[in-house]
């Protein structure tokens, strides 16, 4: 029997009979969504229920009504309600032959990070626009020095996409089991340290494979070259530039005194890693002395340094 709505009824079962099979509506629906399910009229079941322990396929087979039985009277089942069709979307567009049509939005393809170049400059364009240049750049200082203020103000005000990028922001991931530099150099402060180091140069280069510039501040001392400039040079590549940030031991006291948390050390730790900073000069590396320049005229003179060591890259 068709129902008025569409959709199939079961065929009615006999008085003390049960059905013959279980209906399921969404067996019938075209988008195996069914509407409400229509109310069951009296003598529908749900069939037979095999005993616990035997399965399913073990039941008997229910013989099948003859087919002239009489349906059982009562009132006529209304017809279930059958759901709005769906509008009418936009025609679908067919992809060029040998290309696949994604089936979302938002997948966008990264090209692989690769060690970094430094940035190929015409002669005849004479002096690079470093503000619209895409580049990396380590800016290395004692605590205190204000790296990360100068790297997020230059990278904020740069004509191309820039990150900035800080080893302690990267190293304070780690909570449970974090090395806090306040209690003293250890094992563990120079595994993270390696580690967080290599996150870094790992998200430096997948940056700059994209387009984006790049800012990494860190502490590297030059009496360690090969855990310090070493380690940036392999994880980022030889196009990496570094620049020592570093103001007299006066001004570093007083900027570390305004720290607060991990970040403020004591005055004779400021004292002792300005000290071993110190051994930049005569390394090659230039080197900003930002002891009477504020933030954004430290920004501007790092522009120029980084300008000169494009053109003239430092050895390191």
């Amino acid at each position: 029997m068709q129902h008025a709505g569409g959709a199939p009824l079961p065929p009615p079962s006999r008085p003390g009979q049960p059905p013959a099979t279980v209906w399921s509506p969404a067996a019938h629906h075209p988008q195996g969504h069914p509407g409400p399910a229509p109310a069951t009229p009296p003598g529908f079941g749900t069939g037979p229920v095999p005993p616990p322990g035997v399965p399913s396929t073990h039941m008997p087979a229910q013989p099948a009504p003859p087919p002239h039985a009489p349906a059982p009277a009562g009132p006529p089942v209304p017809p279930a309600p059958q759901a709005p069709p769906a509008p009418a979307g936009p025609p679908a567009h067919s992809a060029p032959p040998g290309q696949v049509r994604p089936e979302t939005t938002g997948h966008v393809t990264l090209p692989p990070g690769g060690p970094v170049g430094i940035p190929h400059v015409p002669p005849a364009a004479g002096a690079p626009d470093v503000t619209a240049t895409t580049l990396a750049v380590l800016l290395i200082g004692p605590a205190g020095a204000g790296k990360t203020s100068v790297a997020k103000y230059w990278a904020d005000r740069r004509r191309v996409p820039t990150a900035h990028i800080s080893l302690d922001d990267v190293r304070e991931w780690v909570r449970s089991g974090f090395a806090d530099p306040q209690s003293g150099w250890n094992d563990n402060s120079e595994a993270q340290y390696r580690l967080a180091r290599r996150t870094c140069g790992f998200a430096a280069r997948n940056f700059l494979a994209n387009g984006i510039s790049c800012i990494l501040d860190d502490a590297v001392f030059p009496d360690r070259p090969v855990v310090g400039l070493g380690g940036w040079k392999r994880h980022v590549g030889p196009g990496l530039l570094p620049v020592v940030l570093l103001p007299g031991l006066e001004i570093v006291l007083e900027r570390n005194a305004e720290r607060s948390g991990n970040r403020r050390l004591s005055d004779e730790e400021v004292a002792r890693i300005h000290g071993r900073m110190a051994g930049w000069y005569g390394s090659g590396l230039p080197i900003i002395d930002n002891s009477h320049l504020d933030v954004p005229s430290t920004a501007r003179l790092l522009d120029d340094v980084l300008a000169r060591a494009i053109a003239s890259p430092p050895t390191w």
